[in-house]
């Protein structure tokens, strides 16, 4: 936020859009209508995928993916540097970025240990995003509502995508939580 209370994305009139639900609760389903609907019948589409295709089965989710979004869609990959991926889009274009927890995953097995690393990376990208002149709709799990991991790097991991998924959504216009591919509105 600005000193005045008004967030950039509001100034530029774009807007910052956080979903976040379980895995498989139909997130990027949403997330998809809301990024198209912000985007209208002309305005340029990007998806920005931090997954890696580290096997078969993960390159024919990535497919399945693509071709539900159609040739409309332009796909950028990036699996660490989110920040520079989208300061790299076109103003007025509308991104949905899918997903923050994959990045969370990304930036430690980068990182490891290296906790000012990882900190610097996800200070840019909020820099970025509290900058952006493009429509944001920025997918995530909730990593929260279950039981304490029982091993130490799952509860980094769980840590770090949680302060993530925080600090984001701070950062929104909306955000949204999805259950059983129903959204209710955060406030």
């Amino acid at each position: 936020m600005l000193t005045n209370g008004t967030s950039p994305s509001a100034m530029s009139s774009s807007k910052v859009i956080f979903v976040t639900g379980g895995a498989r609760s139909g997130k990027s389903d949403y997330a998809q209508r809301r990024t198209e609907a912000l985007a209208g019948a002309e305005g340029n589409l990007v998806y920005v995928a931090t997954a890696a295709i580290l096997d078969e089965e993960m390159g024919e989710r990535v497919e399945a993916h693509r071709r539900v979004r159609g040739s409309r869609w332009s796909t950028v990959e990036e699996l660490i540097d989110l920040a520079a991926a989208i300061g790299g889009i076109p103003a007025g274009s509308s991104v949905l970025v899918d997903c923050l927890t994959l990045w969370s995953s990304n930036l430690m097995h980068e990182y490891g240990g290296d906790g000012e690393a990882l900190e610097a990376r996800v200070a840019e990208f909020l820099r970025v995003v509290e900058e952006t002149r493009c429509n944001l709709v920025i997918v995530t799990n909730e990593v929260g509502m279950g039981i304490v991991p029982e091993n130490k790097l799952a509860r980094q991991f769980r840590d770090v995508a949680g302060k993530i998924n925080q600090r984001v959504s701070a950062l929104a216009d909306e955000a949204y939580l999805i259950v059983s591919g129903r959204a209710l509105k955060l406030e």
